[in-house]
């Protein structure tokens, strides 16, 4: 039989991811300040991308172009999130099913607030077509929002690291096909976890009782 959850770690249950994705959507927030005040350049990203230059050839560029795909447009936006959605409800994980599409749906709606508000130019050297702004990637918050809202839900380490990985992937495949610079996909991470985090607060009571509910059957 399961214990009953005091009422004093149900609100630290919330709290806790609460106040630490707010910390993390804020410091994309001043990242991006931090780049317009610089000029929309930081020496960092000058270097990152000369080394970039340097290593590119027809087959990082094919890797690279496939992550492009499965993170952005019709399926980065919309097949990933309710294919997941779709078999979260077939193991009837239901909260969690929601969880998981709100927290793309909101992901989304940050990064591109943030993305008009920033207003900031890509580099010189993207090889695909992308839309307005640079800062922060759409593509690095939507792999960070999967990783960090799956790790919640399947909280296995084989699940959070896997989720690193291709956060990781996503990451530098954005700075190979030169669609953004390195501090635009740390903000793009920033972001994307930021946000997966802010909504497990209000999720977190169900997701819990869900997943322990499966555990125990």
């Amino acid at each position: 039989m399961t214990e009953p959850v005091s009422p004093a770690v149900r609100r630290l249950r919330r709290r806790v991811p609460l106040i630490s994705g707010a910390a993390a959507i804020v410091l994309a927030a001043l990242l991006g300040v931090l780049i317009v005040l610089r000029g929309g350049l930081v020496d960092i990203d000058e270097e990152w991308m000369q080394e970039i230059l340097e290593v590119r050839g027809p087959i990082g560029e094919t890797l690279a172009l496939g992550m492009n795909y499965l993170g952005g447009g019709i399926i980065g936006v919309f097949v990933v999130p309710i294919g997941v959605a779709v078999i979260l409800l077939l193991v009837k994980r239901p909260w969690a099913s929601l969880f998981f599409v709100v927290a793309s749906a909101a992901s989304a709606g940050v990064v591109q607030i943030l993305k008009h508000t920033f207003g900031r130019a890509r580099p010189d050297e993207i090889l695909v077509v992308s839309d307005f702004g640079s800062f922060p990637s759409g593509h690095t918050a939507n792999a960070a929002t999967i990783a960090v809202a799956l790790g919640i839900i399947f909280p296995r380490v084989w699940v959070w690291i896997a989720g690193v990985a291709y956060t990781v992937l996503m990451l530098v495949s954005r700075t190979y096909l030169g669609a953004h610079w390195l501090t635009d996909t740390l903000g793009g991470v920033l972001v994307g976890a930021g946000v997966a985090l802010v909504l497990w607060a209000p999720f977190a009571n169900k997701l819990f009782d869900e997943t322990h509910r499966h555990q125990t059957t």
